[in-house]
């Protein structure tokens, strides 16, 4: 392998302890790795070299919340809810007709399609959830597609109850067959704990099953009205609990005090014109907070991290800056990744050039293509 050095970078964000953003700044990668950051003057010999000019280098994004596989779309669904109608998780059941309808290869050309979006974008770790099968076998099969483009997969059999079925029989189907079919390719277990979906008690039937298989447990939270989700989330030491819409002192207490991600999603609430999470209250509170896209079809259907990054500023409290950690080291920490998420010395080099001089500009320029 060559080693390559950037040189003339604008702004480099490296989240490092001591420097976290350098100015007039180079990088040095050799083997896949960041070897060297510093000033431009000082730069070490490399193999090869690359000025970019003035632009910005960042981590790439690492989006921690996403669902990618599945089929159609729920336009009818956002145009009802743009003309008055109230969103619900009831259309969740729409993709799933259309995801157990669709081939292995129409399920994978999706989730190709989705991944390029995001890497356009300047994803370049990403986690894609099952969660629109509902059985055994469409859940597997999910699951085997998502393995093809990431390691960090998700058991989500535990999305709604499918029509017609007990919600008790379910929570055993999942917990049992579903899961003996899904863990191999899974590395997380998820429960969307929610009025209308699962409460306190079968979500955690359902993440003590998956803990007890090998998985790592994460939680979909207090989205749609206050609830247990995240206090369930603590007390099993869950890696992320997202959504985090509804919460109370104790829920924000909780997690301040504990190790869980507060996952925020700025494009469900631009979507479902659901009132948008206080970022600014978690944060002051000490809470590490994670920016995701929640790329679905029904509630929140952008790629785009630059725009989540975007909203979370102009309507959850961030600042550009920390807007920009939630969607790096945040995601990173959600996941439980420490190799990722920054561009420190022994980081894998996953780096984004911007064109424009600082990362300032993803929530200064809404909806311009900067990432180069």
């Amino acid at each position: 392998m060559t080693s390559l050095a950037l040189t003339g970078i604008g702004e480099l964000v490296t989240w490092d302890d001591a420097r976290p953003v350098l100015n007039d700044a180079a990088l040095v990668i050799d083997d896949g790795r960041v070897v060297w950051s510093g000033s431009a003057t000082q730069t070490p010999a490399a193999d090869e070299a690359r000025d970019v000019g003035g632009r910005a280098v960042i981590p790439g994004f690492v989006d921690s919340h996403a669902h990618l596989v599945f089929a159609g779309d729920r336009a009818a669904e956002f145009e009802a809810r743009m003309t008055g109608e109230a969103y619900s998780a009831g259309g969740i059941r729409t993709t799933v007709e259309a995801t157990r309808g669709a081939s292995d290869e129409q399920l994978r050309a999706n989730v190709r399609r989705l991944v390029t979006e995001m890497r356009r974008h300047g994803t370049t770790t990403v986690e894609i959830k099952s969660g629109y099968g509902l059985t055994a076998h469409d859940e597997a099969r999910s699951l085997a597609v998502a393995r093809e483009f990431t390691d960090e997969t998700t058991f989500l059999g535990a999305h709604v109850t499918p029509t017609g079925t007990a919600a008790s029989d379910y929570v055993d189907l999942v917990t049992g067959e579903m899961l003996d079919a899904c863990a191999p390719d899974a590395r997380w277990i998820d429960v969307f704990c929610e009025d209308g979906a699962f409460g306190a008690d079968e979500a955690r039937t359902v993440l003590e099953a998956g803990m007890a298989a090998g998985l790592l447990p994460r939680i979909h939270a207090n989205q749609l009205g206050p609830g247990p989700g995240v206090q369930l989330a603590v007390e099993l030491g869950a890696a992320a609990a997202d959504h985090c819409t509804f919460l109370s002192d104790a829920d924000v207490d909780a997690l301040a005090g504990s190790a869980t991600v507060a996952g925020l999603l700025p494009g469900v609430e631009f979507s479902t014109r659901q009132p948008f999470p206080d970022g600014r209250r978690l944060i002051d509170a000490g809470v590490t907070v994670a920016i995701a896209t929640d790329c679905n079809p029904g509630s929140s259907y952008t790629s785009s991290m630059p725009f989540c990054i975007a909203v979370a500023v102009r309507e959850m409290g961030l600042s550009p800056r920390e807007a920009l950690w939630a969607a790096t080291m945040g995601g990173a920490r959600s996941l439980r990744r420490d190799e990722v998420g920054h561009l420190r010395v022994g980081a894998r080099a996953d780096y984004v050039v911007l064109d424009a001089p600082s990362s300032v500009h993803l929530a200064y320029r809404p909806g311009v293509q900067l990432v180069l």
